[in-house]
């Protein structure tokens, strides 16, 4: 199952940057406000994803 869901979890942590940078640019978001918008969304998407493993592994 980890074979399966690393390679998943990375691809969804890059779209979520890609589309958070698309955000910011969109909001006109400041340099200096961006890293801690990128930060916390890294940090949310990375334990949404780490729960769900959990929960899959569980199941």
């Amino acid at each position: 199952m980890m074979v399966l869901y690393i390679p998943f979890a990375v691809f969804i942590l890059f779209k979520i940057n890609d589309m958070t940078n698309k955000l910011c640019i969109q909001k006109e978001i400041p340099e200096e406000r961006q890293h801690k918008v990128f930060r916390t969304i890294n940090i949310l998407i990375t334990i949404l994803l780490i729960s769900s493993y959990v929960e899959i592994l569980f199941a």
